[in-house]
């Protein structure tokens, strides 16, 4: 499966200045893709539009030449994020949150090194790193085909994203999911991707941009529901 974006431009507002300007990528089976830039150069903005939590204003987002907006249900392009209490309900217990992303692979509990004590617990109750842990396996459910990681290791601790780099790289390369990975490491991106994207350069609006906004939205279904 392959996603790709096409002359994408997004701005905040109808006089706002542009964050992306004719922006295109593309990631595809089993690649690993590294997006890099400066903080408010729209690194995070870009993952929202390609898994359809913002509408660009000018582009398209197609994922198999079919536009992403005539996907139905569960999408098989999931996001994951930097904090991870923003992408899970927290009225849920982790047994339904997990249930709802559809994993299959009891396994992939296991190496996560999540607990079935956590089952029954509320987001709240568990640590940040913990919570990260559940979020992950949520979109590693048998649907998912893309996935889009924005910083998602960046306030943990060196044996907790070293755990999860691993189990994450490992079941990407077993079932040929197309990772996108923001990061402003670029040891990690070195490291991990089989390409790296300068958005700062593929960004064609060479001005000066405005810093993200950290818009607050919801979307049905899973993948699903961004609870900020």
């Amino acid at each position: 499966m392959k996603l790709e974006a096409k002359n994408i431009s997004f701005s905040y507002g109808m006089a706002g200045r542009e964050i992306l300007k004719n922006v295109s990528l593309s990631v595809d089976d089993g690649e690993r893709v590294g997006l890099k830039a400066r903080s408010g150069f729209g690194k995070t903005t870009l993952c929202r539009i390609l898994s359809g939590y913002e509408t660009a204003n000018r582009g398209e987002v197609l994922l198999d030449k079919k536009p992403l907006s005539s996907f139905q249900g569960c999408l098989p392009v999931q996001m994951i994020g930097q904090h991870p209490e923003q992408w899970i309900n927290p009225r849920w217990k982790v047994k339904k949150a997990l249930k709802e992303g559809g994993l299959k692979d009891p396994d992939l509990l296991s190496h996560l090194g999540i607990r079935e004590e956590w089952m029954e617990r509320y987001p709240s109750e568990l640590s940040g790193g913990e919570l990260q842990r559940i979020c992950i396996a949520r979109v590693l459910g048998d649907r998912t085909k893309i996935l889009l990681a924005d910083e998602i290791t960046a306030m943990l601790d060196m044996v907790t994203q070293s755990l999860i780099w691993h189990v994450l790289l490992d079941a990407a390369e077993k079932r040929k999911i197309g990772m996108l990975i923001v990061s402003h490491s670029d040891t990690l991106l070195d490291k991990i991707c089989t390409r790296i994207v300068d958005l700062e350069k593929e960004n064609k609006d060479k001005t000066e941009c405005l810093p993200e906004k950290n818009e607050k939205r919801d979307r049905a279904g899973m993948g699903g529901s961004v609870w900020m």
